[in-house]
């Protein structure tokens, strides 16, 4: 991917193209998560929280959308990463690793980068990049919280340990390391400890742990 310098008009338009093809890769995410793993038996509020945020992250696509159109942009108009698609196909057939991977490493993520999105938009002025991305980081939080909840309930329901399921899964299917610093407090509001997310970054900043064997998790 070309590098993005916000300092200029031409680099914020490219940061929050990057921000709106993450938010459409997460539509399609949602929608997945939903159709692609019904060979497990789970409660209706599941289905209730991801079509939700399903909702919501259509909502923060358009947002954005109008931003770049007032801009004098469009989505399409830039290069995209396919790093969320390679999530999901790592993750294809695995729940626990998706809720793992998607919500919870990758979607927590972008509580940690938000708020200085919105500064470096403030200090340039922006209101309408400000107001979007204000209400994509009050809404991501709950998007996060659904993976904790629903990833924790599966491996309460097969008597894990969600901890130590959690570090297995993300040494085998996250392609990269953790890199702090964390937002802690939006972290733990969406229900992630310090204690599954400080350790990886520990340990895959230093070193690419090679992936467990077939079955892990």
């Amino acid at each position: 991917m070309p590098r993005r310098r916000p300092g200029t008009l031409a680099g914020r338009i490219a940061l929050l193209h990057a921000v709106a093809h993450i938010e459409l890769n997460a539509v399609d995410l949602h929608w997945d998560i939903i159709a692609r793993f019904t060979d497990q038996p789970m409660p209706p509020g599941f289905y209730d929280d991801w079509v939700k945020a399903a909702d919501e992250e259509s909502k923060h696509f358009n947002l954005i959308c109008d931003v770049l159109e007032a801009m004098g942009s469009h989505y399409g108009a830039l290069p995209a990463h396919a790093g969320m698609w390679r999530a999901a196909e790592d993750t294809a057939g695995d729940l626990k690793a998706r809720l793992a991977v998607v919500p919870m490493v990758l979607e927590a993520r972008g509580l940690d980068v938000t708020p200085g999105m919105i500064e470096l938009f403030r200090k340039a002025d922006e209101p309408a990049a400000i107001a979007a991305l204000e209400v994509i980081y009050a809404e991501e939080v709950g998007h996060v919280a659904y993976g904790s909840k629903w990833f924790n309930w599966l491996c309460g329901r097969d008597g894990e340990d969600p901890k130590d399921i959690f570090h297995s899964l993300v040494r085998r299917h996250f392609h990269g390391a953790l890199k702090p610093p964390f937002n802690a407090e939006k972290r733990a509001e969406a229900g992630l400890p310090p204690d599954f997310y400080w350790p990886l970054a520990e340990v895959l900043g230093q070193d690419r742990l090679p992936k467990g064997p077939p079955g892990v998790g």
